[in-house]
């Protein structure tokens, strides 16, 4: 067997099935490219669903973290540290908030996130104990938690988990008079990714946002705003509810946050909010840790630039131009998205979104299928505009069969 094929074998047999990743077995990366044990080289087009913004082995991220590995990497929260402070502080400027609870994963910050908007319910707008509700958008993708697939509308994710958590209503996406009708005294969030990665890259009919946002008000229930994998860059703003000049009562943050490097994770909201937590009512061992916050300042410091945004928006109105000339073709029946962020929906006739993936990395490109028919395009920001046209050449060329 070649070494692929050993690796593959090793991890088929040692592992829990829950990917079902690509047969390529990734031993360097570099900037937007990936080379295998065999030394095939890859352009990264996933970015790792936007974990990856600033691209492999970033130099800037990767010094950081050198720097505090000399130090220290972990002492709990049961002491201060010294790089917690900044962390929080100019996390929480960059969000033009004032207070951050920061964790690892994303699903865990949106479980944070979940509780906090409970709490809130019960502690500041009067909820009665054990009805608050949140409401969330029907195809959304928060995480695979079993509090967070109980709000699924993913059979996969949900099939065989139950029973599943009460407290949410799910309305469907972009439907303001659905979310009107849905909100009660009782509600005390609304959860909503502005852009939903997960389900295809859909971005919100024009106003939806800001309507949700107008609602949330007038309703005194909080915007939650899930920006795991579209904020930090990755629409061509900080954030994805900029575009429409939105700002919510909390970011859900993650992915990008880590700089690619570690696992970073935060709630970033107003004082008034997450001030209704208490000492040991929650929490986590490696949340905020020393390593954690010394790569996220230097993701936050690169952030301010406003370079990787810029780079973001000039590349991806390229990447959509060219990428909306392969619909009504026959190959390509809808594209959707913002930024350096695409949802590229392929025809039936042309094979499905998994069967397109494949051929794609045998011609050097890695992007992946979701929902069946569709591919997602996410390259890291640092990729230049000739990789990026080489990238998309490939992929007219297998739609060209």
């Amino acid at each position: 067997m070649s070494a692929t094929e050993t690796a593959i074998a090793s991890a088929e047999a040692h592992s829990a099935h829950n990917y079902h990743p690509l047969p390529v077995v990734v031993a360097t990366a570099d900037g937007a490219w990936m080379t295998d044990v065999e030394g095939r080289r890859y352009l990264d087009m996933l970015a790792g669903y936007s974990a990856l913004n600033f691209g492999h082995g970033n130099r800037r991220l990767i010094d950081a973290a050198k720097a505090q590995l000399e130090r220290v990497t972990l002492t709990s929260r049961a002491f201060h540290h010294d790089r917690f402070a900044d962390f929080c502080t100019q996390l929480a400027e960059l969000c033009g908030m004032e207070s951050v609870l920061p964790m690892n994963t994303g699903a865990e910050a949106v479980e944070t996130a979940v509780k906090t908007a409970r709490k809130w319910g019960y502690r500041v707008k009067g909820v009665p104990d054990g009805m608050a509700k949140i409401i969330v958008a029907a195809n959304n993708f928060h995480g695979r938690t079993t509090t967070i697939i109980s709000f699924s509308t993913d059979q996969e994710a949900r099939e065989d988990f139950g029973p599943y958590t009460p407290g949410f209503e799910i309305v469907p996406y972009g439907d303001l008079t659905a979310l009107r009708e849905a909100m009660t005294e009782n509600t005390v969030a609304v959860l909503m990714e502005p852009i939903q990665g997960e389900a295809g890259v859909l971005v919100p009919p024009p106003g939806y946002l800001p309507g949700v946002r107008a609602l949330t008000h007038e309703r005194n229930v909080l915007f939650i705003a899930d920006e795991i994998q579209s904020g930090l860059g990755r629409t061509g703003r900080t954030f994805a509810c900029e575009h429409e000049g939105v700002v919510p009562d909390m970011y859900v943050l993650g992915k990008a946050l880590g700089g690619g490097v570690v696992p970073v994770s935060a709630v970033v909201s107003s004082q008034d909010v997450l001030g209704v937590f208490r000492p040991g009512e929650h929490g986590s061992t490696f949340g905020g840790n020393p390593l954690a916050c010394a790569v996220a300042l230097e993701v936050i410091a690169m952030l301010r630039t406003g370079e990787f945004q810029q780079r973001a928006t000039e590349l991806g109105e390229h990447l959509h131009q060219e990428l909306r000339l392969l619909v009504g073709g026959g190959a390509v029946e809808e594209v959707r998205g913002r930024g350096l962020w695409a949802g590229v929906d392929i025809a039936p006739s042309h094979g499905t979104g998994r069967e397109i993936s494949e051929k794609l990395m045998d011609r050097g490109v890695l992007v992946k299928d979701t929902h069946g028919s569709t591919i997602r395009i996410a390259p890291p920001l640092v990729i230049s505009k000739e990789d990026l046209d080489w990238g998309l050449e490939q992929l007219r060329a297998v739609l060209r069969g």
